[in-house]
């Protein structure tokens, strides 16, 4: 059994869109990978006597490990599109905990044939089963959807616990021949993504809106484009008109994507919006992508940083039915300690935030487990994290 007892916070993002800030509560306690209590030091003095390890955050944030839902996984650590080795763990310090793979299409001869199709995608799902590049989960094995798959390879790769689909790379001569495919994914338990907007370099299809309404894929990819935007009058019509995720990424366009946020702020419909970065990509490995994101939107959308920070967080665990992104009894024991960079105008990490500056990370936690006490690619925080293990007596 691992304990973990993280206190002296100073702000708790709950990573819940509905109520993003949890007030009067300074602790958090974590066994065996989940949070099992939120509260006061008071209030959980035995369960910080009892823990095997004390992260004392000095006063800094806490919030819920964001979760990069658009990423281009390989096999392992290594990026071909980049010639990157290790970047997954150059994320976990731009604050990543978990990344869900949005396809691996940049596998060098990538095949396209049915039964190499669907290896591909058993094989990625289980190397990163076994392996956490710095402590992040992966959700890899993301099936590229073909015209050749068939109801009976679906119901293959559900047994192989294969969950991701994606369309957008296929060979369809017309994208509405994957209407069936698509439901017949989505039948199997698969959660389908769909690219959006003008061809990408790595060769997908043009989609608007009208294409991607009769697809009716679980989330609209990259809705701010990957990286060319659909026009104003196509994503105004995936935000009114459908109930579908959509997702805004650091590598695509971002007057679209704070046109899109306002927009769904306006509605009420902020609940459907996650982020992710759409990397590695022809903009490079960028391990502060989505955390970028997150503070563009505070600052330029305008949206609180807190509510910012569910987008990546608990939004996305809701929208691919994960136990993560949310600081409550029962999830995952994923955290970041935050707070505002040294020699900045700001003194928390929501002030920051909302002044558009990168926060600086001051501790990541995975599975109960902390991987990092200060990040190398953030700035420096004004406060520093310590681990220790209690005092007796």
């Amino acid at each position: 059994m691992t304990t973990l007892a993280v206190t002296r916070i100073g702000s708790l993002f709950s990573g819940v869109l509905d109520a993003p800030l949890i007030a009067d509560a300074d602790t958090v306690l974590c066994r065996d990978g989940v949070i099992t209590a939120v509260g006061t030091a008071a209030e959980l003095a035995a369960g910080i006597a009892a823990a095997e390890q004390v992260l004392d955050v000095a006063g800094a944030t806490v919030a819920p490990g964001l979760i990069d839902s658009h990423a281009h996984v390989t096999i392992g650590d290594y990026t071909p599109r980049q010639k990157a080795v290790d970047f997954l763990e150059s994320y976990v310090h731009g604050g990543v905990t978990r990344m869900i793979s949005a396809g691996e299409v940049h596998v060098p001869g990538r095949p396209r044939d049915r039964e190499g199709v669907k290896a591909l995608a058993i094989t990625a799902r289980t190397v990163f089963d076994n392996i956490r590049p710095g402590g992040m989960r992966v959700h890899a094995g993301n099936v590229l959807l073909e015209p050749t798959l068939t109801e009976d390879d679906f119901r293959h790769l559900a047994r192989c616990g294969v969950w991701l689909a994606k369309f957008g790379f296929g060979a369809y001569p017309d994208p509405l021949d994957a209407v069936d495919q698509i439901r017949l994914a989505k039948q199997c338990g698969l959660v389908v993504m769909c690219h959006a907007g003008g061809v990408s370099a790595a060769g997908s299809a043009a989609l608007g809106a009208a294409e991607i309404i009769e697809l009716d894929p679980h989330v609209c990819g990259h809705a701010n484009g990957g990286p060319t935007a659909m026009s104003d009058a196509d994503t105004d019509r995936l935000l009114y008109d459908t109930a579908m995720v959509l997702q805004v990424v650091q590598a695509g366009n971002l007057r679209s994507a704070l046109r899109i946020v306002r927009g769904a702020q306006s509605s009420g419909a902020l609940h459907r919006i996650v982020v992710g970065s759409d990397t590695p990509s022809g903009f490079g490995v960028m391990p502060l992508a989505v955390l970028k994101t997150v503070v563009e939107l505070s600052a330029l959308a305008p949206l609180d940083p807190a509510i910012a920070w569910a987008l990546a967080t608990g939004n996305v665990g809701q929208a691919w039915r994960l136990p993560a992104g949310r600081i409550e009894p029962g999830a995952a024991a994923d955290l970041l300690a935050l707070d505002a960079p040294l020699g900045g105008v700001a003194s928390t990490a929501a002030e920051a935030m909302t002044n558009g500056d990168i926060p600086g990370v001051t501790a990541v936690v995975t599975d109960a487990t902390v991987r990092a006490l200060s990040s190398r690619n953030t700035p420096r925080a004004r406060r520093a994290a310590r681990l220790s293990r209690p005092t007796a007596g």
